[in-house]
């Protein structure tokens, strides 16, 4: 029969060491509510928040409370009291959408671009380079266009692979605009549509201009439509959407 073991007295912890201890357990418990939070929030729990997202933005709820006090967009945000942006996820598909888009109208670009769908398939790098830019034109792509989207197919590695959460708004548009047929409209597009940031307002977008003139007649040059839009910071990227539905007879999307 084994002789039982004495227990070795309690030795207290120093206080150097006590107080190790205790900031040890603080930071777990700081990690595992964090965690708790993120969960909650059906955000991605490896502690990067996804930057392509689908669907209706988080902040949208806000910006339409925000929007419809607004003199000006009030009435029109009260208007379409159902629709949203809506994002894909796939930033991509959003740039050569942007592309096909670029100086045509919606309705246009809708049907060049269900066209380019059925030939390609799943817009992806990969499909795009399957066919020819001849082949690409022949949906209704000028030939610009055509290679633009082409060339983005092969450069998809350098467009695409950054580390899009720790760039601002204007780094993400500086990066891009590096790119053969992405200019600032496009970019913005990207902006609003792929990365879903929440105050962006293109004055290059020409169906924004006009729907602020509508707003405002007096209005004369791209500089005051400017200052105009600045009333709807932080949300200039809903009230695009909201300029455009007062034109378009559909909700834009890229």
């Amino acid at each position: 029969m084994n002789e039982q073991q004495p227990i070795p007295d309690y030795q207290p912890l120093s206080e150097p060491n006590r107080f190790l201890a205790i900031v040890s357990v603080l930071a777990s418990l700081r990690d595992c509510l964090a965690w708790l939070w993120l969960h909650a929030r059906g955000q991605n729990l490896n502690g990067c928040l996804p930057v392509m997202q689908k669907g209706k933005p988080e902040w949208w709820q806000d910006a339409i409370e925000f929007l419809k006090e607004d003199e000006l967009l009030g009435e029109v945000v009260r208007k379409y009291p159902n629709g949203s942006l809506e994002g894909k996820g796939a930033l991509f598909e959003t740039t050569i959408r942007s592309i096909v888009g670029q100086q045509i109208s919606v309705i246009a670009s809708d049907a060049i671009w269900g066209r380019l769908l059925t030939m390609i398939g799943k817009p992806i790098p990969e499909n795009v380079l399957k066919f020819t830019e001849a082949e690409l034109a022949s949906c209704g792509l000028t030939r610009p266009k055509a290679s633009y989207i082409y060339g983005l197919a092969k450069d998809s590695d350098s467009l695409l692979n950054q580390d899009w959460n720790n760039m601002t708004d204007n780094e993400i548009k500086q990066h891009l605009i590096q790119f053969r047929g992405i200019g600032p409209w496009t970019a913005e597009m990207m902006l609003m549509f792929s990365f879903m940031r929440p105050d962006v307002f293109s004055i290059g977008d020409i169906g924004l201009v006009k729907a602020v003139k509508i707003l405002v007649p007096e209005v004369e040059d791209k500089n005051s439509i400017e200052q105009i839009a600045e009333r709807w910071s932080p949300y200039r990227t809903a009230a695009s959407w909201y300029l455009w539905r007062m034109i378009d007879p559909v909700p834009v999307g890229y």
